[in-house]
């Protein structure tokens, strides 16, 4: 049997609202909510990201700058030690004048190929060209650009013709052995691409990345040319210093 108190409990304490339903339903809404912002946010990031250039640089050329810097290095200093007379001063005056031309032949080239545009740093001179300016990229004995009516060598990508006649036989070869083509249509654009010399495929990502990005909104613009002062200056001053050394003494 039930107590009056208990009754009259029941029967007179406010029933509270059943939230539980509702609140659920608003913590699942709010949750889509803060996903979707957390989407967009992370789609605007996306479009908003800046991907590395690619860069290509010529080891052979900065292993050999390496190597006479060091041989260079090590005659100078001992000419400035152990020299008498004028031999250190013209050790000197010769160090100043041909360390930055070995750095600027052999360390400083280099091509840096972006999403907007291409960067090529030659020996004296630092080319910035935006996709769209681009004419065409070849590499017939050497390997050049052709810009806003303007030739630029590529320093930085050699072409090695004993590669290119080495690559020849190998595509030779392949087409004795398979001379039907039985393999996919895949795998041979692939193996054709890994025949190829270093400076043709190099050559030919270029190509692509140019008539891929021309169209790009900050692709666009004119070719802009920067004479590397900092490698000049240097070597124009040892050349002087030397003249004077020499002619003094």
């Amino acid at each position: 049997m039930t107590s009056p108190d208990d009754s009259s409990h029941d029967s007179s304490a406010p029933r509270e609202p059943d939230q539980g339903a509702a609140g659920q339903r608003g913590r699942e809404a709010a949750d889509r909510g803060t996903a979707d912002q957390g989407t967009a946010d992370q789609g605007t990031a996306d479009q908003g990201t800046e991907y590395a250039d690619r860069v290509y640089r010529s080891v052979g050329g900065i292993a050999g700058g390496v190597l006479l810097l060091a041989i260079g290095a090590w005659l100078g200093i001992d000419a400035v030690i152990r020299g008498e007379g004028r031999t250190p001063w013209v050790a000197l005056a010769g160090l100043l004048l041909a360390v930055p031309l070995v750095v600027a032949f052999t360390v400083r080239p280099a091509v840096y190929a972006g999403a907007d545009r291409l960067r090529v740093r030659n020996p004296f001179r630092t080319i910035t060209l935006p996709w769209a300016s681009v004419e065409a990229v070849r590499a017939g004995y050497s390997s050049e650009v052709l810009a806003g009516g303007a030739k630029y060598q590529l320093w930085a990508i050699p072409v090695s013709l004993r590669q290119r006649k080495r690559a020849t036989r190998r595509q030779a070869r392949a087409a004795t052995e398979d001379p039907f083509r039985r393999t996919s249509v895949q795998a041979a654009v692939d193996a054709d691409d890994e025949r190829r010399a270093q400076a043709d495929r190099t050559i030919g990502e270029l190509r692509s990345l140019a008539e891929t990005n021309a169209t790009r909104e900050g692709a666009q613009g004119a070719p802009e040319v920067r004479w590397a002062f900092e490698v000049i200056a240097p070597a124009a001053a040892g050349a002087v210093l030397l003249a004077v050394v020499l002619a003094i003494t």
